[in-house]
């Protein structure tokens, strides 16, 4: 035997006659604590799910005219319950505390969130579940961290945790969940939190688990968009047309929605004047465009399977974006991206009633992926997300969307805390 081989099998023998070690992260504290804010964020999420469920149910039954007074109700109780407990804030307010708080975010506010959202979702405002449950599951997460006196990157990395496991309950989708939580915080074009990456996919995984065993989640995409076909190089061309005219409409979301906050900030009325505002416009829309009430999660399949006219989509996207900004700027509480999904949904049905020959797939989910990436900046998270809730196997056409919404956003970001830090 040559000298080298000789060599080679001595180390080899020496590396097998130590012991076997595992990865320092497996069957350590800080793994157990983010599979801990996993498993506290999925029942957090099951349980909030069927409240919501059951108040949707129960506030379905008005109907026609009744839903003014509903909304009306259901936005002044809303407003009082912010106004009395204490204001949990938004989006804006939790990627302030990741970035400049140290990922410190305040649970104090936890009950007023929950139930002002409650309130919010369930009678029909275009706000979903989404915004609330990465607010409450994360600060779960913060204060998890400080009972254990985590401090500095391992603190921010359970927070953001705590947030993925929240928005991956409600999508069924870890993947997109986690890279979520991490894309939302983004400064200006830089995801800055690597670090958390692996905490955020324990989290969500585990927090995943547990919602489909509460709420008996399957496996299978939310709204079947599956029956796509390849037909060539130019479907990529395509799909940057399509979400050329999704960004337009982003961009109109966009500045709608800061004529209404210019109009609601103008004068300084009480929240529960400014929310029982809010639930009287959304019901007169609702009530002439049932279309337009809810946040969108099961609209999106009637408007897959019914049969529309070019009119009555038009009119449902119009309205839909006055009703979306009205929900977001009247102090309602909520999350805008399943709604901005029906947006993008509507607007895919109109082009391929305009242009017949199209694919009417891959109109609706670039649009979809356009616009949200367009308000949100999120374009990887969008992809995956679009990928996993329609069944569209194909990637790169909606990343090819998701990208272009975000490279013709507008310079200031509709989340502000997005900004450069100065």
């Amino acid at each position: 035997m040559k000298l080298k081989q000789r060599r080679k099998l001595v180390t080899y023998l020496n590396i097998l006659d130590q012991p076997i070690r595992f990865n320092p992260f497996v069957f350590s504290r800080t793994f157990v604590l983010w599979a801990l804010v996993g498993l506290i964020g999925g029942v957090i999420a099951g349980i909030y799910w069927m409240v919501l469920e059951f108040l949707t149910h129960k506030l379905a039954f008005f109907s026609g005219w009744e839903v003014i007074p509903v909304m009306a109700s259901c936005g002044l109780l809303a407003g009082l319950i912010i106004h009395f407990i204490g204001d949990p804030g938004e989006i804006h307010l939790i990627v302030n505390n990741i970035r400049f708080n140290n990922g410190k975010l305040d649970p104090k506010n936890n009950p007023s969130m929950v139930l002002s959202s409650l309130l919010c979702v369930a009678s029909g405002g275009s706000l979903g579940p989404e915004a609330p449950l990465v607010q409450v599951t994360g600060s779960t997460g913060s204060w998890l961290g400080k009972l254990f006196r985590l401090k500095g990157e391992e603190l921010r990395s359970l927070s953001i945790a705590g947030m993925a496991s929240g928005f991956t309950a409600l999508f069924g989708a870890p993947l997109g969940g986690s890279l979520f939580s991490l894309e939302i915080l983004h400064h200006k074009h830089a995801v800055e939190y690597y670090k958390a990456i692996i905490p955020a996919l324990v989290a969500s995984s585990f927090s995943y688990i547990v919602f489909a065993l509460i709420i008996h989640l399957g496996l299978g995409a939310t709204w079947d968009l599956s029956s796509y076909e390849y037909s060539g190089i130019f479907d990529f061309s395509y799909a940057c047309l399509f979400a050329i005219v999704g960004t337009f409409f982003g961009w109109v979301f966009i500045y709608i929605t800061k004529c209404f906050k210019l109009i609601f900030e103008k004068q300084p009325i009480p929240i529960y004047i400014k929310t029982l505002i809010g639930g009287v416009l959304l019901g007169c829309i609702a009530y002439y465009f049932p279309m337009t009430r809810y946040f969108g999660h099961h609209q999106i399949n009637e408007l897959l399977i019914g049969n529309y006219s070019l009119q009555l989509l038009i009119t449902v996207l119009f309205f839909k974006i006055i009703a979306i900004s009205i929900t977001v700027t009247s102090g309602w509480r909520g999350g805008f991206i399943i709604p901005l999904f029906f947006v993008g949904a509507t607007l895919g049905l109109i082009i391929n009633k305009l242009f017949p020959t199209i694919n009417t797939t891959l109109a609706i989910v670039s649009c979809m992926a356009a616009i949200n990436a367009c308000v949100t900046r999120t374009p990887m998270s969008t992809t995956i997300l679009l990928a996993t809730l329609t069944g569209f196997g194909h990637f790169i056409p909606i990343l090819f969307a998701s990208l272009t919404g975000y490279f013709l956003a507008p310079r200031i970001p509709f989340i502000g805390s997005q900004m450069e830090e100065k």
